[in-house]
Formats: structure tokens, C-alpha cells, sequence
């Protein structure tokens, strides 16, 4: 597709028409973007509830499965276009949509399915509304008495999270053991531990120096552990979020079978690339990491530096669409709703990626845990 035919993805977003595209316009960086520290965190943080909404669309036309999506929806906004249902949201790369959650549902139920009567652990970064720890025991009840699972994220967002879950029967239900006392801190409503879930009301950033770090009550350090970074780490200087994956691999889980999988944006110096984060960037949105991850090659070497380098593996959205989605699927997901945008679907897909790495303990067992879960994925090197 030429450059002046791609979507302005604001204006598509709200039905608005189609734009022309910014052809020979270089990448911004975040120095371009005069915002305090505070108000870039609140931009990200508002994000969420566009997350939410476009999850509860893609669920209510049946894409996806997810019958606790609409209790973390508090306004109903606009109807998501086709393009947005199936595969992202052109003008922000959070939305839980089809294939990035059927992508990242994949990867975690190899991870699970994985000696399923021993313990194992899920640790979520910036979290938001997702649903997934509730839709997993929804699927598998035998899981609460093996998953221990962690949500980190700004405390605005925890605080709000955790009044959903308790004025939720359908939520609350997952969690008896809420009726404890301690399960509830009396004088701070940001945050909830459980044995088996955990939200933590934690900027980041705190996690960047291992001599001070804050405390993650119920957190294990000998199961084997999965990170999430769903559009997360993107939003930090490279050297941040780097620092805050070493924390995890060297100083709180140094020892544990460790794996991250990470989906972000990507390719972002083509035209389409250079239209995606402009139109970012009008809302404020600065994605501080994009330059120097900006391939799935870039992202893989990501994972060997902070030492998950067993194993690692990544391909762009539409690879995983291509070569993880059954044909059936395809056709059912194909009766969902009529998809015009193929094209400009197409280059969304190429311009978000899902990557995996993993270390199976002190020894690098190839056939430890993630090596038997993941080692024979399509997309892995070697």
C-alpha cells in the first residue's frame, strides 16, 4: 500500500473517515512530547479503559470468550471497527483483541499444561483491567490450587480493579479466601493478596534498583514463573524497563525457571510505522522503548541480555495469525463480522509482534518446563 493511502488511525478509530498518510515524515522522539512525568503516567493509565472497551466489543460480536470483559467496562464508547476487533487498535497498541489474545492464551496454556499438578506462577506487569487470571480458572478450576498469580500496576488502577472484583459476585467467587481479614488491607484499598491472587499497587520503576526494593507479599522465588508484558515496558526508557527485567531474572527470581513474553508495536520507521506512532503521539501516547526494539530481532536480543536465553522466540501478529490459527478458526473468526480493511489489516499485523525467551533453571535444561512447552513452537530460533 502507498504511504498516502494509509488510515489516519485516529480518524478511523472513531468513524471519521479515512486520512491520507504523513509520507516522509521522520520518527518523533519522546523529546517532542513536552509532558510532565505525572501526566504521561496518566495518559498510559487511561489507556486501560480503551483496552477494556475494545475487549468487551470483540467479545460481545464473538471473537472472543471472556464473560467477565463487561464488568471492567464503566462507559460504553463507539462501536470498534472490524480491522480493531480482529487484531489491534490502530491507534493504540494495548487492546486485548483477538489474535494478541489468542497468541499470548496459547503460550500460557503450554506453560500450564506443563505438569499440571505442580505449582507454577504468573506475574502480570501493568496489568490494567486484564481478565486473564479469571478466565483461566474459569476454563480450569483444578488451577486454584496450583496458580499463584501476581497483578503490578499504578495504584489508581489496582484501587479501581479491586472494587470491581468486590462488588462482583461473578469475580469474587474465584476468590474465597477474600473473607479472611487479612486478605484486605483496612487502610489501603489499592490492594489485595490472596494465596493465589495478588494485585500489587507498584509503579515500575521501583523495581529498577535491586537494594531497594518494595515488597510483593506471596511472591515465590521457587516455581517455575512466568512474566507478562503486554504493551507494558514499552512506555519506559530501554535502560528502565531493562533494569526492571534483570531485577526479576537476577535478584527476585534468580534461580526458578523463568520465561517473559512480551507483545509490542514494532517496524516502526516505514511509512506505516512513522503514521502509527504520529497518530500516538497526538494523544500524548510515547512509546519510549519502540526505537531501540523496533524488530523482532532487536526484541529476541532483548530476551538474551537480561538472561532468559534457553530458548527464544517471536513473530509479528500476522505470522501468528498466519501459522498459530487453525484454518476453522479462521473461518469462524471470518463470520464475526464482515472485514473490508484486509490490506490495512494486514499491515497492522506486521507491525505488532508477540516474543517468548526462557531460562529452565540454574543448569539451562533444554528439556526443563519451557523447553518442553514452547520448544517446538513455530517462530523459535534454532
Amino acid at each position: 500500500m502507498d504511504s498516502s493511502k494509509i488510515p489516519n488511525l485516529n480518524t478511523l478509530r472513531t468513524g471519521r473517515g479515512r486520512g491520507g498518510g504523513l509520507r516522509g515524515r521522520a520518527l518523533r522522539s519522546h523529546q517532542d512530547v513536552e509532558v510532565s512525568k505525572e501526566a504521561k503516567d496518566k495518559i498510559v493509565q487511561n489507556t486501560d479503559q480503551d483496552a477494556a472497551q475494545s475487549r468487551l466489543s470483540a467479545v460481545e460480536l464473538g471473537y472472543l470468550d471472556d464473560p467477565f470483559a463487561k464488568a471492567f467496562v464503566s462507559e460504553r464508547g463507539p462501536r470498534r471497527f472490524p480491522i480493531i476487533n480482529r487484531g489491534m487498535l490502530q491507534q493504540l497498541p494495548i487492546e486485548r483483541t483477538y489474535v494478541r489474545t489468542t497468541a499470548i492464551d496459547h503460550l500460557v496454556h503450554l506453560f500450564l499444561s506443563q505438569s499440571p499438578s505442580s505449582p507454577k506462577q504468573i506475574i502480570s506487569l501493568g496489568a490494567g483491567t486484564d481478565t486473564r487470571y479469571f478466565r483461566l480458572l474459569h476454563g480450569n478450576p483444578s488451577l486454584q490450587s496450583t496458580l499463584i498469580y501476581h497483578e503490578l500496576d499504578f495504584p489508581s488502577s489496582t484501587t479501581s480493579k479491586i472494587h470491581t472484583i468486590l462488588t462482583t459476585p461473578a469475580l469474587r467467587s474465584f476468590l474465597p479466601s477474600l473473607t479472611q481479614p487479612t486478605s484486605l488491607s483496612p487502610s489501603d484499598s489499592s490492594t489485595l493478596h490472596t494465596p493465589n491472587y495478588n494485585i500489587h499497587p507498584l509503579d515500575l520503576r521501583t523495581l529498577t534498583s535491586p537494594y531497594s526494593l518494595p515488597s510483593l507479599p506471596n511472591l515465590r522465588n521457587d516455581i517455575p514463573t512466568l512474566l507478562l508484558s503486554e504493551c507494558c515496558l514499552i512506555y519506559l526508557p530501554p535502560s528502565l524497563s531493562t533494569s526492571i527485567l534483570r531485577t526479576f531474572t537476577q535478584h527476585l527470581l534468580p534461580t526458578c525457571p523463568l520465561s517473559l513474553i512480551l507483545y509490542e508495536p514494532i517496524r516502526p520507521h516505514d511509512p506505516f510505522g512513522r503514521t502509527m506512532v504520529s497518530n500516538l503521539l497526538q494523544r500524548g501516547i510515547v512509546l519510549e522503548s519502540l526505537e531501540t526494539y523496533a524488530g523482532i530481532a532487536e526484541q529476541k536480543q532483548r530476551l538474551r541480555d537480561v538472561r532468559l536465553s534457553d530458548g527464544v522466540g517471536g513473530m509479528d501478529v500476522l505470522g501468528v495469525w498466519k501459522k498459530w490459527v487453525g484454518e476453522g478458526e479462521k473461518e469462524r473468526v471470518g463470520r464475526c463480522e464482515m472485514l473490508d480493511e484486509v490490506e490495512e489489516w494486514e499491515l497492522l499485523a506486521e507491525h505488532y509482534c508477540v516474543c517468548w525467551g526462557w531460562r529452565d533453571g540454574e543448569d539451562g535444561d533444554e528439556r526443563g518446563i519451557f523447553g518442553e512447552a514452547w520448544g517446538g513452537l513455530e517462530g523459535r530460533d534454532g
